[in-house]
């Protein structure tokens, strides 16, 4: 499996966020520091991601994806596009409930606009302790099933960040 990076595009407003590899909590820092930045500017109009070429994502980088929809539909009032065409990936996706927070695409027109690689940056253990403990909070509050799968892996987090 290809070491996970994360690619991404503004094309005026619309973002695009493409994954590659094998996508882990690693990333994620620097992901949600985009994502601030992003729904932060006047300009921003929507997102696509890209999973067409991701290998593998874990259960951080799948939070952090579902907190990025979340946050878009109470900001925009719709959801984001996802595309994906690994069925193994995409099975994962549904049996977590995305395409409750996603519109789901299985291909995609080609993508000409150059795109800057997110850097994994120098981020405190804190930190990505804390957006570790985030994002599984957010695939928690997705459904009970999540909720079920979950649990024990956010009380031991939670522990942890007040140890």
């Amino acid at each position: 499996m290809l070491k996970g990076r994360i690619i991404v595009a503004d094309q005026e407003g619309t973002h695009v966020i493409k994954f590659l590899g094998d996508v882990r909590l690693t990333l994620c820092p620097a992901l949600d520091q985009y994502l601030d930045n992003m729904f932060n500017s006047r300009y921003f109009k929507t997102i696509l991601i890209d999973l067409t070429e991701a290998e593998g994502i874990d259960s951080t980088a799948l939070g952090m994806l579902a907190k990025m929809s979340i946050r878009m539909k109470k900001k925009m009032g719709f959801v984001p596009t996802l595309v994906s065409i690994n069925d193994n990936i995409t099975r994962v996706l549904l049996s977590m409930g995305f395409d409750k927070v996603f519109v789901f695409v299985n291909h995609l027109a080609d993508h000409a606009e150059p795109m800057d690689e997110l850097s994994q940056g120098q981020f405190s253990e804190l930190t990505v302790q804390e957006k570790v403990l985030e994002a599984h909070r957010t695939l928690m509050s997705m459904n009970q099933k999540n909720h079920q799968e979950f649990k024990n892996l956010v009380d031991v987090l939670e522990y942890q960040c007040t140890i």
